[in-house]
């Protein structure tokens, strides 16, 4: 890295004090080049004004830096950048809206410095330290600026929602414990529509991921997957505590739902969530039986190890709906499978090759291609498995089936430790 010339904050300095003397010109451009590039700040005056006045704050901050040559260290952001995240959050508008208006007023700002340094006439090699100074100093500051900026949306966003939502959730809870319910009332009361179909959701996080960012982080996920599903309008969005939420989308006349689009969102998400959901239900009965589905799912997703990502109650109904009790379970799984319920890699795949068996209508051929292994060893792993159990594996077995899916599904948590 070059030594800093030694005019290059000699050089800064005017050029931040001739920006400043037009500073509310400079400003406003800003907030109208941040307005045409970001739509989702368009139509509310408020949050214009309010954008306004951090702008300026900000500008004029670090111009002030710029001319004075003050550490960074010694500088925050201004308060109305602050008030300016909390009110975005208050209006659900996504943190990343925020970051991209950030960056976009950002570059704005350096160009009118830039267009500032460039009629000064200096040198190239004082042009270029003068350049590079102000980008060290502008992106200094950026960054120290922008995590606590983030911290307090996520606080924000984490407060609005818990207190926006605590009249909705006795609401919600009405509608649950099936009192009587006057849907003229209570659809404009919950800001959500009854009368079509819903996909209850249940979604959690592993652990606290840190003060305001579990419910925020949980609402972007559900709103996200709305999105991804074409809903026809906003997820009814409920926080339970600051780690778990319930969610119902919207579908409207649709009844039908893509497990696999679900997953994805899902595991895209960082850090993780894991997240429930039931069928789709219609009308105020279809809203309580996808809520008890999602519910019945996430009992079962919590006693599996290790915990799955995401659970969609079609793929798993059978073992939700008798899992009332793991204790009890895991003595039945092993009644049905005997010495095979247990938990090493040769067991293992003893179980996935008959589940494949049983899942192609007992077909070696079929198993063998779905397994990529030899119909011999299909044919051997099948009487070994049968030695073991001292039961056969036969079409129709339908305690066989269900033992091996709640195995695949519940692993561990059904299974004895191996002997070795």
């Amino acid at each position: 890295m070059a030594e800093e010339h030694p005019e290059a904050a000699k050089q800064l300095s005017v050029v931040a004090e001739n920006v400043g003397s037009h500073l509310t010109e400079v400003s406003r451009d800003i907030v109208e080049h941040v307005t045409a590039k970001v739509p989702e700040l368009r139509g509310d005056a408020t949050v214009i004004k309010i954008l306004q006045a951090s702008v300026t704050e900000n500008v004029a901050t670090l111009l002030h830096v710029f001319e004075n040559d003050i550490s960074l260290d010694n500088v925050k952001g201004p308060a109305a950048y602050f008030e300016y995240a909390r009110r975005l959050a208050q209006r659900d508008i996504p943190l990343t809206v925020m970051t991209r208006a950030h960056r976009i007023s950002h570059l704005r700002f350096l160009e009118w410095c830039l267009d500032e340094l460039d009629r000064q006439g200096a040198d190239y090699e004082l042009f270029t330290a003068t350049n590079r100074r102000m980008l060290q100093l502008s992106f200094g500051y950026s960054d120290r600026v922008t995590e606590p900026v983030n911290m307090v949306y996520q606080q924000e966003r984490d407060h609005w929602l818990l207190s926006q939502t605590a009249a909705r959730a006795a609401r919600v809870r009405d509608i649950l414990t099936e009192k009587n319910v006057d849907l003229n009332w209570a659809e404009p009361a919950l800001g959500y529509r009854l009368r079509q179909n819903h996909l209850g959701l249940v979604a959690w996080l592993p652990t606290l991921t840190g003060e305001g960012a579990g419910l925020a982080l949980l609402d972007r996920i559900t709103n996200e997957i709305a999105r991804k599903l074409d809903c026809p309008a906003r997820p009814l969005f409920v926080p339970r505590d600051a780690v778990l939420s319930w969610a119902w989308l919207p579908f409207g006349s649709r009844n039908d739902v893509s497990s696999q689009q679900l997953s994805q969102v899902i595991e895209r998400s960082d850090p993780p969530v894991h997240m429930c959901a039931g069928g789709v239900g219609y009308g105020i009965e279809g809203f309580r039986s996808t809520h008890r589905q999602a519910l019945r799912t996430q009992e079962l997703a919590a006693a599996a190890s290790p915990v799955p990502q995401f659970t969609d109650f079609s793929t798993v109904a059978p073992i939700a709906l008798m899992a009332t009790n793991v204790g009890d379970m895991r003595a039945w799984v092993w009644g049905v499978l005997g010495p095979l319920a247990v938990d090493d890699e040769h067991s293992a795949r003893l179980r996935e090759t008959v589940q494949n068996f049983l899942g192609t209508g007992c077909s070696y051929t079929a198993t063998a291609s779905a397994q990529i292994l030899h119909k011999n060893t299909v044919q051997y792993r099948i009487r070994k498995a049968e030695e073991i159990m001292g039961r056969p594996v036969q079409k129709g077995d339908s305690d066989l089936e269900v033992a091996l899916r709640a195995v695949q599904y519940l692993g561990s948590t059904l299974l004895r430790v191996s002997p070795a």
